[in-house]
């Protein structure tokens, strides 16, 4: 008898238990008071620009959204970290920013290789990692799997690179190219392979193929080389520091070609160092034209020389429609996990940005147009629009 009633209690206790536990985990989830959003950028170092442009893009927008009231009446906290424009740097921001500062979100980095070193930390830790310019192709897929928790609101390399071939071939109508690229990163390579798959199926050849690595001053070795080459336009897919000193020391040689590029050229930067005469016959790919007249462009134009003294250039729209289009994510996800941020940026449908209007593919690629934009005199003119 003493055995039944003990046996009695104890099942009382484990119903008890069960149903603590139960009532446990359905209150583990607790709404936050604030919206927080992690930002990885390069705010230092060798594309700190990049960066730090993204960020008062990005700054604006959240602006915008705290003075309308917030995301569901909460407001939107950044928590800003410098990944000092290191591969390695960046994955330790990762996950700092996923593990002590739980944010929702990653924002960031600006370049690809920088993107691709978080994508572990987004796996372990189901945190979305959103780049609004790393445009490798295989930030976002890697060995033909999608990477679940990375996601881009810029056009990919492979678009890029076919835009500038087609340009080159169709518009400018030239037909020898040089290919100069940085074998050190993974954007510059991967412009390169796609221009020359496209510009030679078009008819064009490619007529010498140069490399050179970040960090390098003197390209006057590379240039006496191509200069005795039979060509008529150099392909350059690199970043500004070394695409400034190209051109500047290109033009001093007397190499006068059209130089094309993508959009790493989107920088002022570029014009301190090749200077603006040497500016001339230079274009480049683009995200995104001031001289845009779309009243979208127009009213961001205004908005953003009203709020900083300074027109906005392509990584300061970028940045902007990121944050819109994170927080438009953000304000549908249903709850306020990360994971389920996640999974609420594929349901975010035709987001009209600055920068184009777009949707996310099933590679987590947006679907939108870029720009063909020309130097001169180191004046920036717009000159197309290439749709996908």
């Amino acid at each position: 008898m003493k055995a039944k009633k003990l046996i009695t209690l104890l099942l009382v206790a484990v119903f008890v238990l069960v149903a603590f536990a139960g009532c446990a985990g359905s209150s583990s989830y607790k709404e936050p008071e604030k919206i927080v959003i992690g930002c990885n950028y390069e705010l230092s170092g060798a594309v700190a620009q990049y960066g730090q442009m993204t960020m008062a893009g990005i700054q604006l927008a959240v602006d915008e959204i705290n003075a309308a009231g917030g995301i569901n009446g909460k407001q939107v906290q950044l928590v800003k970290v410098d990944n000092k424009s290191d591969n390695n740097e960046s994955k330790t921001v990762a996950t700092r920013l996923a593990t002590q500062d739980k944010v929702l979100a990653i924002l960031g980095p600006a370049t690809s290789g920088a993107t691709k070193a978080t994508i572990t930390v987004s796996d372990q830790y189901k945190v979305p990692v959103i780049t609004c310019s790393g445009t490798a192709d295989d930030v976002t897929v890697s060995n033909g799997k999608v990477n679940a928790y990375v996601f881009r609101t810029c056009f990919n390399d492979s678009f890029q690179g076919n835009v500038m071939a087609n340009f080159v071939y169709n518009d400018l109508k030239l037909k020898k190219a040089v290919v100069l690229s940085d074998n050190s990163n993974d954007y510059s390579m991967g412009l390169a392979a796609t221009f020359k798959t496209v510009f030679t199926k078009a008819g064009g050849t490619i007529a010498a193929e140069e490399n050179f690595t970040a960090g390098d001053k003197d390209f006057s070795a590379i240039l006496t080389k191509i200069k005795a080459k039979d060509y008529d336009v150099i392909y350059l897919p690199s970043y500004y520091e070394e695409a400034g000193l190209i051109i500047k020391q290109a033009r001093a040689m007397g190499i006068n070609v059209p130089i094309c590029g993508g959009d790493g050229f989107d920088d002022s930067k570029l014009n301190e160092i090749a200077g603006d005469k040497n500016l001339n016959n230079v274009f480049f790919s683009g995200h995104y034209s001031s001289q845009d007249t779309t009243k979208v462009v127009v009213d961001f134009n205004k908005m953003y020389k009203e709020k900083t003294g300074e027109t906005p250039n392509a990584f300061n729209a970028l940045g902007y429609d990121l944050a819109k289009f994170v927080l438009q994510g953000v304000k549908t996800a249903g709850k306020y996990t990360s994971d389920d941020v996640a999974k609420a940026l594929m349901n975010v449908k035709d987001f009209q940005g600055v920068t184009g209007t777009f949707t996310l593919d099933a590679n987590h690629n947006p679907v939108k147009s870029a720009v063909v934009i020309e130097f001169k005199n180191g004046v920036q003119k717009f000159r197309a629009r290439v749709n996908p």
